[in-house]
């Protein structure tokens, strides 16, 4: 079996997805897979503090959890952006080590991650402490496969949903969410209760929310135009046009005889 490069794939059923292993490794050893990242504590904050910390790669962060002291800290935007692009992206777990190397360990989530508007660099992330054991809340996006044949009869896939959140523990989140559309013809939708979803993962949305539907083509809107209609020029002109004429009037007509002065 050629080893999968994500950790989590799906079967296709008719509508909705399966959650499935197709890794070479147990699904115990996937679902605790995790990353580590180091840190280092910050005293100063606000925002003149952050920015000299952009400057030197280094991203400033803050850690909590339920009961605790919120810790600031910083990671290096390098190491930071590596632990993103794993198949997990943003749903990843991570093993942060406060102070470095020898300081305490916090397993932690992201909560919050803010960007540059321009560069698209991360500007700010919250990271969540977790216990393994617990379930937690989060956002899982959502994938589209197959090709529906609305789409190739001119029809518009509309997404309504690209992300959905779910509970379950932390260990179990998947990697996104797969939707088949290969049936959906113009007209049909997908709705959350329509997918099979796994029975360690609850859904936390509205099961009537729709995910996805294919619409029917926009008809182009095209004015008819009668024959004989005449086309009424603009009042502006016609106005124009009595200016000039008013003109050439006033040029034919004769001149009054000038008036010479009184002598007294």
């Amino acid at each position: 079996m050629e080893k999968a490069s994500v950790l989590y794939s799906r079967k296709k059923t008719q509508i909705g997805f399966e959650l499935c292993i197709d890794d070479e490794r147990s699904e115990e050893e996937i679902n605790m897979e995790r990353v580590q990242l180091e840190t280092e504590t910050r005293k100063d904050i606000g925002k003149e503090a952050a920015r000299k910390l952009r400057k030197a790669g280094l991203v400033p962060v803050v850690c909590y959890g339920a009961g605790e002291k919120t810790l600031n800290l910083t990671i290096k935007l390098h190491d930071l952006t590596e632990v993103l692009h794993t198949a997990r992206g943003e749903n990843v777990i991570i093993d942060l080590k406060i102070g470095g190397k020898g300081g305490k360990t916090k397993t932690v989530i992201v909560k919050d991650m803010n960007h540059d508007p321009m560069k698209g660099d991360i500007r700010h992330v919250d990271f969540q402490h977790i216990s393994l054991t617990k379930q937690i809340k989060v956002k899982v996006p959502i994938h589209t496969k197959g090709e529906s044949p609305g789409i190739k009869e001119g029809g518009i896939l509309e997404h309504i949903l690209w992300e959905i959140e779910i509970e379950c523990l932390p260990a179990q989140i998947p990697e996104r969410m797969d939707v088949d559309i290969s049936k959906l013809a113009i007209g049909d939708s997908v709705c959350i209760k329509e997918l099979q979803i796994p029975e360690n993962i609850k859904i936390i949305q509205d099961p009537e929310d729709l995910v996805v539907q294919v619409a029917a083509p926009k008809a182009e809107v095209v004015e008819e135009v009668i024959p004989g209609d005449e086309i009424t020029e603009p009042e502006v002109i016609k106005k124009e046009e009595k200016e000039e004429v008013s003109e050439e009037e006033e040029i034919k007509k004769p001149s009054k005889p000038e008036e010479k002065p009184h002598k007294e």
